[in-house]
């Protein structure tokens, strides 16, 4: 299997990696080099992660051959504007699968699968890559803010490309099952570029109406049936959209819109399961 690197252009853009054969958390690991002073731009990556975090603190595994990488961003933009790096992810990445898999950027998206604009990659919120509808990447933000004020984020993003975990409340699937022979190494020199190309659209959140309407054509489940665990309550209605500082839109049966920050999120056939 080839090694970890970063793509060309991220090179000479000043980003580093720190590769390992295999870690508990690339999050971790950022968050601690973080406090130690790190000035940022260092992508951690591995094949093999041990004791990785999803949302809401549930396990995320990288098993042999499939990555998970945390990029470390230090950035003067106001703790409530970092959230919007989570759409920077899943653009960037869904960009970088698009670059080594062409054919789920163009083809038509199976039947049942949430599909836009005919593409078989979309993104749910609030940060989830699908392929052909089911589960093919997470993206979990961690912030802290530092003593000078900056806040540091590190951006994990786990993506299953030669396996899929199994027995998931939700469909999953990986690059493999979805037929493209590629492995972790490629997804991961294209998502550093990918990555690069987006955030200089971001621009530190001033870019960010322009990220919300990129993301917005790819988003699943817009204009269909959605049901949100919100704690005890499940608020179930129709996906609107997402407002300008992404949070998402949910209008009810009354009419009314009801507007998330967090919460589990569960559209189409999903969606009326859990209400």
């Amino acid at each position: 299997m080839a090694a970890l690197s970063l793509g060309r252009t991220a090179q000479e853009a000043g980003y580093r990696l720190a590769a390992f054969d295999s870690i508990g958390s690339t999050n971790t690991e950022g968050l601690l080099r973080a406090r130690a002073g790190d000035p940022g731009r260092l992508w951690l990556a591995t094949l093999h992660q041990t004791a990785g975090r999803g949302r809401r603190g549930r396990p995320w595994l990288a098993e042999p051959g499939n990555l998970a990488a945390s990029l470390l961003v230090v950035t003067p933009v106001a703790a409530e504007a970092v959230a919007s790096l989570g759409f920077v992810a899943g653009l960037a990445l869904s960009d970088a699968i698009a670059a080594v898999a062409p054919s789920l950027a163009v083809g038509v998206a199976l039947d049942g699968a949430e599909g836009a604009g005919g593409s078989r990659l979309t993104l749910k919120w609030p940060n989830d890559v699908l392929g052909d509808g089911a589960k093919m990447s997470g993206i979990g933000l961690e912030a802290e803010r530092l003593a000078d004020g900056r806040t540091a984020v590190v951006v994990g993003i786990g993506v299953n490309v030669a396996h899929a975990p199994a027995g998931l409340p939700y469909p999953a699937t990986s690059l493999a099952a979805l037929g493209v022979p590629v492995d972790a190494a490629t997804v991961f020199a294209a998502l550093t570029e990918a990555w690069l190309a987006v955030s200089r659209v971001w621009d530190d959140g001033r870019g960010f109406p322009a990220i919300r309407a990129r993301w917005l054509k790819q988003a699943a489940g817009i204009g269909g049936p959605v049901a949100v665990k919100l704690g005890g309550e499940v608020l179930s209605g129709t996906f609107e959209t997402v407002d300008e500082t992404g949070r998402l839109l949910v209008r009810g049966a009354d009419g009314g819109l009801r507007t998330v920050t967090a919460g589990e999120v569960h559209f189409g056939v999903a969606a009326t399961a859990n209400t």
